[in-house]
């Protein structure tokens, strides 16, 4: 699930860099999760492009238990991540 949701984050402009995950529980078919990202760095990557490093934790909603943790690179156009930063939240 994290892996869609930062690919689905990104969407057509940018792309997942890297992703490293740590399965701690897992949750049944079925259970509602609860996914959020913290962004801890962002970089320039290219002279349009920057890469945001993100913070990952995916939650259970039956007993709001961590199932996953991770960290993920995104790269993204650096329209995209101005305009993220300004509204305070993606519009994906």
């Amino acid at each position: 699930m994290l892996t869609r949701y930062c690919t689905d984050l990104v969407g057509g402009e940018g792309r997942l860099a890297s992703l490293s995950l740590r399965v701690r529980r897992f949750a049944v078919a079925g259970e509602d999760l609860t996914v959020a990202a913290t962004v801890t760095a962002v970089t320039e990557a290219a002279a349009d492009l920057v890469s945001v490093y993100l913070d990952l934790t995916e939650t259970r909603g039956s007993d709001g238990e961590i199932c996953v943790t991770g960290n993920a690179r995104i790269d993204v156009p650096l329209a995209w991540a101005a305009q993220t930063t300004t509204s305070g939240e993606a519009s994906r």
